[in-house]
């Protein structure tokens, strides 16, 4: 009589084979510096030695990679991090005040000074609504900024919008203090 192996014992057994072997750690990388290990928990060390992974010939600074306000020639009004300083929206608005557009006049003369930058431009809000709402309010904000910029000359190329909504705020508070330094258009500057 022949005996019969269950359909469910087979799998089983299949499951099992292919859990024990074939699985192989990545091969190490060598390099002057050292070899390093691209096994997990060794990522961004060299092997033995604890030495970050920036020898190559690949590996460069960032600090040359955009443009910093000190860098590109714009002093007064420079934002946090870079040469174009944020501008601040009204509560649940995408409008541009007076200020705004004052700050706008400036950042247009100084792109059309540095031709070869490019800008991303961020729209962010405050903590209050759901995040759709932000999300969208966001991408308003940093299209009326873009709008504005193109209207006086700047290249539509040059200008990209991203809504980061309510997620990234600038001051992590409550309250009004924290909320009108989050409803903003921040400027990330590249080349």
């Amino acid at each position: 009589m022949m005996r019969r192996i269950p359909i469910a014992g087979v799998a089983v057994l299949a499951l099992a084979a292919a859990a024990c072997g074939g699985t192989k750690r990545p091969p190490a990388v060598t390099t002057e510096a050292g070899t390093v290990s691209q096994a997990p928990g060794g990522y961004g060390t060299a092997e033995g030695r604890g030495e970050p992974l920036d020898s190559g010939p690949d590996v460069r600074p960032l600090e040359n990679e955009g443009a910093r306000g000190s860098e590109l020639g714009y002093g007064s009004g420079a934002g946090e991090n870079g040469p174009l300083a944020d501008l601040f929206f009204a509560y649940d608005s995408a409008a541009l005040s007076g200020e705004a557009t004052a700050l706008l006049e400036a950042h247009a003369a100084w792109l059309g000074r540095n031709p070869t930058v490019t800008v991303t431009i961020e729209g962010h809000c405050d903590e209050r609504g759901t995040v759709e709402y932000n999300l969208a309010l966001g991408d308003q904000r940093a299209r009326a900024v873009k709008d504005y910029l193109v209207s006086r000359g700047i290249a539509e190329d040059r200008l990209v919008t991203v809504s980061y909504g309510k997620e990234r705020p600038l001051d992590p508070g409550t309250g009004e203090s924290a909320w009108s330094r989050n409803r903003r258009a921040h400027f990330v500057v590249g080349r």
